[in-house]
């Protein structure tokens, strides 16, 4: 069981990337996917999460209106379309599965723990350069 990542890069500021996530293993019907960052020297962070139980979206304030998460129907994958990218959003990106049991889940007190994770990934560079 696994998380597969893909689309990382380097990129000039205001540019675009699209990172993709897929399970090897196991479905993500039931769960919940975020992306996580972690620059040098600092913590990981979270960036987005989609519960796919309910379809319920969070953003982290520094992505709002810049990121998208989604999970295609149909296709048992995770996308996080980056766009206006910016030097600071250079990081290692991570995404990761957690289990989700009920439909009215709500995972606005918990989707930025780490812990909560049951999968990761092994990351992806994204470079934002100025």
């Amino acid at each position: 069981v696994q998380l597969v990542e893909s689309g990382g890069g380097l990129v000039q500021a205001g540019g675009s990337l699209r990172l993709s996530c897929a399970p090897v293993g196991f479905s993500f019907d039931n769960y919940a996917i975020a992306w996580f960052r972690q620059a040098p020297g600092k913590e990981r962070e979270g960036v987005s999460c989609i519960n796919k139980r309910n379809r319920m979206t969070y953003y982290a304030d520094s992505v709002k209106g810049r990121f998208t998460i989604s999970s295609g129907y149909g296709r048992d994958t995770a996308y996080l379309q980056m766009d206006n990218l910016r030097p600071e959003d250079t990081a290692v990106y991570f995404c990761a599965a957690q289990r989700v049991y009920y439909d009215e889940s709500d995972l606005a007190p918990i989707w930025r723990r780490t812990v909560t994770y049951d999968y990761w990934g092994q990351g992806t560079q994204v470079t934002v350069s100025s």
